[in-house]
């Protein structure tokens, strides 16, 4: 299925492990058909919520060939391909494209960061090199850098970089990126609690932690909100925004596996360096749960 401007909520997966730290690809079939069953519009692998960085490049290849072979095109596939590396980044959009990903999600350089010219060539190498759409990652709080304004600009107008996931949470820098949205060039919400602002600048949609938990309360957020019932969308929104946060009181993905183990879902364990969450977090996470009627 090709990725068309896609409106709506898209899921960043987790990557389930089974207790021994190997990727459960049973649970992952088993997540997936939950996923598209509960009307998400959309599959982000290999995000910061899958740990792709603790994973072998074999592993995120057979997480991402056992997600496109399970969706089988009935939604859009979407992998992240980023690094810090700008040759790896290159390679590992190709090799993606080639197994059959519809569209990439590309990263600001973390780590080594870089000036605004080597951030624009960092990007264009892997757009360049590929003939599939790319959506660019902003999200400061993992890179330690933001992509400038002036670069999201540049970018928007390249054939194949179609999009942006903002995560900076930084709605001051949204509002500026905003100006470039248009038929060809999206603007995602990267931060659940932030989604209606988003949508109500222009966005198309959200790439959700959230939806691993609740995936038809995160597409209907949307829908309702692209349809024109916004206050439907927003009362919505605010019910459930309690959640939202408690899926942020650690280091993502920490909260939201432990969320889908308390409902019985198979997330199943972290990769070092993350770990479980403190009991103190436990108790106010299962409290939020209960309260939604989820476990």
């Amino acid at each position: 299925m090709k990725f068309e401007n896609v409106r709506g909520s898209i899921v960043a997966m987790i990557t389930p492990f089974r207790d021994d730290g190997s990727v459960d690809f049973d649970a992952l079939t088993v997540l997936l058909e939950r996923q598209i069953s509960e009307g998400t519009d959309a599959i982000l692998a290999l995000g910061t919520t899958g740990e792709y960085s603790t994973m072998s490049h074999e592993e995120d290849a057979a997480v991402v060939e056992h997600t496109i072979k399970t969706v089988a095109g009935r939604v859009p596939v979407i992998v992240g391909s980023g690094s810090n590396s700008t040759a790896t980044q290159r390679e590992m959009s190709l090799r993606y494209q080639d197994m059959g990903a519809d569209a990439l999600l590309l990263i600001a350089p973390y780590y080594n960061k870089a000036n605004p010219e080597g951030m624009y060539r960092h990007f264009t190498a892997a757009a360049d090199a590929v003939d599939i759409p790319c959506l660019l990652y902003n999200v400061p709080g993992r890179t330690a850098c933001s992509i400038p304004v002036s670069v999201v600009e540049q970018l928007s107008k390249h054939p194949r970089i179609a999009g942006i996931k903002e995560a900076s949470g930084d709605m001051s820098y949204a509002m500026k990126i905003a100006r470039f949205v248009g038929p060809d060039f999206a603007l995602y919400s990267g931060n659940d609690d932030i989604t209606i602002p988003i949508l109500s600048i222009g966005g198309s949609g959200v790439i959700s932690v959230y939806a691993n938990v609740c995936p038809r309360v995160c597409h209907d957020i949307v829908t309702d909100y692209l349809a024109g019932r916004q206050q439907q969308a927003l009362e919505t929104h605010l019910k459930h925004l309690q959640l939202m946060n408690d899926l942020f009181m650690e280091v993502n993905p920490i909260p939201v596996k432990s969320a889908m183990n308390m409902m019985g879902l198979p997330a199943g364990s972290l990769r070092l360096p993350l770990c479980e969450m403190s009991e103190g977090h436990r108790i106010d996470l299962w409290t939020t749960l209960r309260d939604e009627g989820l476990v």
